[in-house]
């Protein structure tokens, strides 16, 4: 059961009580209607669906997954809804809270500009004109993307090109008062070369020139990216586990 004392009204007083984490900054849209409970440290809100998520939560586990079944219990969560909680083990979850999709993954940020990497190439801020080349190379290179040509989340699209060719794309999907950066993918037949690394360096110069802060997320398992953010300055972590409600 959630008790009055507990629930945190608004977007400002959800980041007073996280201390303006860069997460929740993020999260949290300047315009974005939320409302939070807390319990023991741990803060949890909510959004409605056509602002992500269904909920997000930081502080210590045990008390942010006691909010999790407290809101399941009271009707306030339902089957099918995503929520992305401090990481956890999912046997924490066995006889508590069913869950359909458990993953792991963390949120790197950053306020620093990076460093020019070897042989760096340069970014552009993409067209309408290149619309169908972006649809192209999100289709063949990362077709299970969840930032695609269209996404009204998506404020512009950043891209390198070999000649006329697009290769490399990313999208900056900034909602909060941090600049986010999402979809980076590079062609198939030209990876390893670098050019992950001058597109993530190149956007987080564009979005540091707007936001004090700039942010991306990573699964744990793909280990490669994340040694490349933290060697561009990402090295800022809170590690996140997202699970789909049953």
């Amino acid at each position: 059961m959630i008790i009055d004392d507990q629930v945190l009204q608004d977007r400002s007083a959800i980041l007073a009580a996280v201390g303006q984490h860069p997460f929740a900054r993020h999260a949290l849209g300047r315009a974005t209607p939320a409302r939070a409970y807390q319990r023991d440290g741990a803060v949890l809100w909510l959004v409605p669906p056509e602002y992500g998520p269904a909920g997000c939560a930081i502080g210590p586990v045990e008390p942010a997954l006691e909010i999790c079944v407290a809101l399941t219990v009271d009707g306030m969560l339902q089957p099918g809804q995503r929520l992305h909680l401090p990481r956890h083990d999912p046997a924490l979850l066995a006889g508590r809270l069913a869950v359909a999709e458990h993953s792991d993954w963390d949120f790197h940020w950053t306020a620093t500009s990076p460093p020019a990497p070897p042989d760096e190439q340069p970014v552009v801020r993409l067209t309408a004109a290149d619309q169908p080349a972006l649809e192209a190379l999100v289709e063949e290179s990362f077709p299970s993307s969840t930032s695609r040509p269209g996404d009204p989340r998506v404020v512009d699209w950043y891209g390198i090109r070999a000649g006329d060719r697009l290769v490399a794309c990313g999208a900056d999907r900034s909602q909060g008062e941090l600049g986010f950066i999402a979809g980076l993918t590079v062609a198939p037949d030209l990876r390893g070369r670098g050019l992950g690394a001058s597109l993530t360096a190149g956007m987080t110069r564009a979005l540091l020139a707007r936001h004090d802060m700039v942010g991306l997320g990573v699964y744990t398992h793909n280990v490669g990216a994340a040694r490349l953010y933290r060697r561009l300055g990402f090295t800022n972590t809170l590690p996140l586990s997202s699970v789909r409600l049953a």
